[in-house]
């Protein structure tokens, strides 16, 4: 069992310099994922990465779109797929499975559907709970400003750290940061990736 996230940049032609939002993108795949053979991003705009570890494919989907919406103007839309794999191909690309299917498929109903995030795995039953959960949750993560994005990327970067050692980091206060994490449902969203993690322990 292996979890796939299959994305793409939304409005990426929109920015003068692609290189700005390249280079946030694959340092985002690299914090994520350290073996490059496990990403690539191609056609453009479009990404994939293997998430081994399928408990950690919410988490790593907030974090790709914190890291993007850092960058005035962008968003992505994330298909996550959790399933088999039977195949390991040379590029990520190549290789073959549920997994890869299932997130494939899933980003191409994405676009049909103006959403941004969405998940796919065997349990039909599960998928209805998560991706109704996952659609309120873009009521806060789909209007993320560049400060509010810089905040969540910043906390899931530095898990154990308090929000006066983040303020340092950002050199503002820790009132600031206690705001900007509000602002973001930051509590929320971890509460509901903890959540997450449960329902794929014991659903899947």
């Amino acid at each position: 069992m292996t979890s796939v996230i299959t994305g793409d940049i939304i409005k990426s032609r929109n920015i003068s310099n692609p290189e700005l939002w390249l280079q946030t993108l694959k340092k985002a795949l690299t914090t994520i994922e350290a073996d490059n053979s496990l990403w690539e991003i191609y056609r453009g705009d479009s990404f994939q990465i293997e998430i081994k570890d399928v408990k950690q494919s919410f988490e790593a989907a907030i974090y790709l779109k914190a890291c993007i919406k850092t960058i005035k103007d962008l968003d992505v839309r994330l298909a996550i797929g959790i399933g088999t794999k039977t195949y390991t191909g040379k590029h990520i690309t190549e290789s073959q499975g549920e997994a890869f299917q299932n997130s494939g498929e899933t980003l191409e109903t994405l676009k049909k559907e103006k959403q941004n995030l969405k998940i796919k795995t065997s349990n039909t039953q599960l998928n209805k709970e998560l991706n109704l959960y996952f659609r309120l949750a873009l009521l806060s993560m789909d209007r993320w400003t560049v400060n509010s994005a810089e905040i969540v990327k910043l906390s899931l970067e530095n898990p154990n750290a308090i929000q006066e050692e983040l303020g340092k980091l950002l050199s503002i206060n820790q009132n600031a940061i206690s705001r900007r994490q509000k602002r973001a449902n930051l509590e929320e969203i971890l509460e509901l990736n903890s959540m997450y993690q449960q329902k794929i322990i014991q659903e899947l």
